[in-house]
């Protein structure tokens, strides 16, 4: 029995010192940053980082959803055209894996699980990125994709396509 309370007793102040963001999220398109649409929060927990939206304003079903290497939400010319969010950069990947494997493998960091946006707009459903932690974030960006994440190399990094929401994490 005091094995048990002693556990609960360390999980709880673990829990109450637990690292803690918020991160402000805007739509992205060809002119730079626009409109916010509202947070994440982004706080550790025994089990990995735990990632809770509260967006609206967003395309309805599955998104891909990525901590990007850089601070910065702006668009970025690539190939004569204004690509938005370029300047994010690519998916953070620290041990330079090179490889798009989702969440749970040994690929990049970067790699969250999908975000999900329901019918009127709306992401509230948290997802654990458990390889992960709120330092990781810190001065890097959180990117929303506008179509799905199939967690491979191809199509491109797993077809998630254009950028459409970022926030960067200070």
């Amino acid at each position: 029995m005091k094995k048990i309370a002693f556990a609960l007793l360390f999980l709880g102040m673990s829990a109450a010192h637990a690292e803690k963001t918020v991160i402000d999220m805007h739509l992205v398109d060809a002119k730079g940053v626009g409109k916010m649409i509202g947070h994440i929060q982004a706080e550790d927990s025994p089990y990995g980082l735990l990632l809770t939206p509260d967006l609206s304003d967003l395309t309805p079903g599955i998104h891909g959803f990525h901590v990007h290497q850089n601070p910065d939400c702006g668009s970025r010319e690539m190939e004569g055209k204004m690509v938005p969010g370029l300047a994010a950069g690519g998916h953070y990947d620290p041990s330079h894996a090179e490889h798009h494997e989702g969440p749970y493998a040994s690929g990049h960091l970067g790699d969250l699980p999908a975000l999900t946006v329901d019918a009127e707009g709306h992401a509230k459903l948290a997802v654990l990125a458990p390889r992960l932690k709120v330092s990781d974030l810190k001065g890097r960006s959180l990117m929303i994709h506008a179509g799905g994440d199939n967690y491979s190399d191809k199509p491109a990094l797993g077809g998630g396509g254009p950028r459409m929401a970022c926030g960067v994490a200070q």
